[in-house]
């Protein structure tokens, strides 16, 4: 996965992250997406993020992964 240095996070839009509204879980490729979805399962798993939110970041990943 390439690094996502803060300046680069930073510029990204908000519609490029899981989490919109919190900025988390950015997805600015493929290689972040699948990332993502692995962070995700492991919140999820660990009680720190709820069923709704997992969904979200899933669908989204999942459609960035499906346009590469």
């Amino acid at each position: 996965m390439a690094i996502l240095l803060t300046k680069k996070r930073n510029k990204l839009k908000a519609t490029q992250f899981g989490l919109p509204g919190q900025r988390k879980y950015p997805m600015p490729d493929a290689s972040h997406a699948r990332d993502a979805k692995a962070r995700a399962s492991e919140e999820f798993n660990k009680g720190r993020l709820s069923a709704g939110e997992k969904s979200q970041i899933d669908a989204k990943a999942d459609k960035k992964l499906k346009g590469k």
